[in-house]
């Protein structure tokens, strides 16, 4: 069985492959670009078949170069929401994408790809993944809801599964090239480390400091329902990938906070207690960010569940609490954490009289 993962140096990409690996899998083509030199340290300890440049990929896989492809897991993407070169932003995410799509479709090779709740906007509509619902704020999310409608045009008369997982806010290993773009999490967990303290935002848009909330999904979260999917090759369509829960950013600060003290011998203590203690600072909201910033996001699952997925997603007190021992252990979270992949495990095992990763 030949796979190819976009984006395998990258977040998602790097852990799909890893959990891909732990089932036997490892006749993997990784595709990346690897002109952020760094990112080859989440390649390290997995293993493929090869590794093709992203500039070359598209071209030669239309071509038919690689073979019999059983599945695309395509998770590359220019995913910086603060990037406004539409036209790199389109050509990375919809063109690429669009090429893609049509070389799975001839194919008859599968593509599950990543979409995004960006394409939401504020959510001031909800977030179903409706046509009604979608009002993207950048052109991040436009390039991702703009290869969405593709796909559902494409959809009656595609023979192969196709998926778009519209992805919240993840977080968890492999992570650490991002940059400015890495989670919450990450940041404060490096923050702690630092100056001993976490900033969040302070009021905005009529939520007080710190509880603009957002749906946090772990990673470990987001692979075990892209797993599900790999194993129910019948299920085709566009949905939300998050925790279906919305929790402020204080919990995540919380969480770290009173993880890293954990690791240290020391008590957990109560929000104020953090706030007042100085653990927790709270800074001006930035004018960079005023009217293109989601204050509130929370996947609605219906559609996913519908489908069949019954997969159950950790709340941040128990994705991040494991993700900073995974921090705090390993330095740069490569890798998932003995527990982290117990996790997975037990969803892969789960599902009644199949192999599935529903739980």
């Amino acid at each position: 069985m030949r796979i190819i993962v976009t984006g395998a140096a990258g977040f998602i990409g790097s852990n799909l492959v890893h959990a891909l690996n732990a089932r036997g899998i490892d006749e993997i083509i990784a595709v990346d670009d690897l002109e952020q030199g760094d990112k080859f340290r989440n390649l390290v300890d997995l293993r493929i078949a090869d590794y093709i440049d992203k500039r070359e990929f598209y071209t030669s896989f239309a071509r038919g170069h690689y073979g019999k492809v059983e599945t695309v897991f395509h998770q590359g993407a220019c995913s910086d929401t603060m990037q406004h070169d539409g036209r790199t932003m389109l050509d990375n995410n919809y063109r690429d994408s669009r090429v893609l799509l049509d070389a799975c479709r001839e194919r008859g090779t599968r593509l599950l790809y990543a979409s995004s709740a960006a394409t939401y906007g504020d959510g001031a509509q909800g977030f179903r993944e409706q046509p009604a619902c979608e009002r993207p704020l950048n052109v991040y999310g436009y390039s991702k809801l703009l290869f969405d409608q593709v796909v559902r045009r494409a959809l009656p008369q595609t023979r192969s599964q196709v998926i778009g997982f519209r992805y919240f806010n993840v977080y968890g290993a492999r992570e650490q090239h991002k940059g400015r773009m890495a989670s919450v999490a990450f940041h404060h967990f490096n923050q702690f480390r630092n100056e001993s303290k976490v900033k969040l935002f302070g009021a905005y848009n009529g939520y007080d400091a710190g509880r603009q909330e957002r749906d946090f999904v772990w990673v470990n979260d987001v692979v075990a329902v892209n797993l599900w999917a790999f194993e129910h090759g019948a299920v085709s369509g566009v949905f939300n990938l998050g925790s279906g829960r919305a929790q402020p950013f204080n919990d995540i600060a919380v969480s770290t906070v009173n993880s890293l003290r954990a690791l240290g011998g020391e008590p957990a203590l109560p929000l104020a207690a953090l706030v007042q203690g100085g653990l927790i600072e709270y800074v001006d909201f930035p004018d960079a960010l005023v009217g293109k910033y989601q204050c509130h996001t929370q996947a609605d699952l219906g559609a996913l569940r519908a489908a069949g997925c019954t997969h159950t997603f950790a709340p941040v007190e128990q994705g991040v609490a494991a993700y900073v021992r995974q921090l705090a252990e390993g330095g740069r979270g490569r890798g998932a954490s003995r527990e982290a992949e117990s996790i997975v495990t037990r969803a892969l095992l789960s599902e009644q009289g199949e192999r599935s990763l529903g739980n």
